[in-house]
């Protein structure tokens, strides 16, 4: 897999300029992707007893008073277009933009609100030890814009629940943004990095991502 992403990278790499415009200077709650990366624990991850519903969700969502469950809130705050809410919160035209293959998707059943770092992986990656309070924090989570994304139901199919060693979104733009959202959930949520996954970052942060700016915030409790 890591082979892959080296292919991958190279046509990139091609088109590096000296000319490029300078890296973005970090700032109180942003990291540099290299900077963000080293902080990440390196451990091995443990998928045993990893169920769907450890993680509970969607729940009322951040106005319990709108009708509105956690999905619907994220389908309302990504669209770029506002769909028209009817009864029950049910979402009719709008349109948004899938995240992982740049698609434009004008009805909202056709979208699926992914985590960005599946459950499954979370899980594996320290969430087994949380309470189940904490996970259904997670599984909702609308305090970091990338913790939970709209996407297309067939890139979320492609992604899989794979990490980074795996997949990634086409095209140097939106694989950045991906691998810096990545890190970045998994810092605000104490979830560790396994050695592929760590490995193939890496990648990114020596190479086409290295400017990339990851947004840092911290998790309830």
């Amino acid at each position: 897999m890591i082979k892959n992403l080296m292919r991958g990278l190279v046509p990139l790499a091609l088109v590096l300029s000296p000319l490029a415009a300078p890296a973005p200077t970090a700032s109180a709650g942003v990291q540099l992707f290299p900077d963000a990366l080293a902080e990440l624990t390196e451990a091995t991850e443990d998928p045993a007893g990893y169920k769907e519903s450890a993680f509970p969700h969607w729940d009322q969502g951040l106005d319990a008073a709108d009708g509105c469950d956690t999905r619907a809130e994220v389908l309302l705050a990504e669209a770029v277009e506002a769909p028209a809410t009817g009864a029950d919160c049910a979402l009719t035209g709008g349109r948004w933009t899938s995240s992982y293959d740049g698609q434009s998707v004008t009805d909202p059943a056709l979208l699926r609100v992914d985590h960005l770092v599946p459950l499954e992986e979370a899980w594996a990656s320290g969430a087994s030890g949380w309470t189940a309070e904490r996970r259904a924090k997670y599984a909702n989570d609308q305090g970091a814009a990338a913790t939970l994304v709209a996407v297309t139901a067939r890139s979320q199919k492609a992604k899989a629940g794979q990490d980074p060693a795996a997949w990634v979104p086409d095209g140097s733009a939106a694989y950045c943004r991906y691998v810096g959202e990545w890190v970045g959930t998994k810092l605000r949520w104490g979830l560790s990095v396994d050695k592929d996954e760590m490995e193939a970052l890496k990648l990114f942060g020596d190479g086409p991502c290295e400017d990339t700016v990851v947004q840092r915030s911290t998790a309830p409790r």
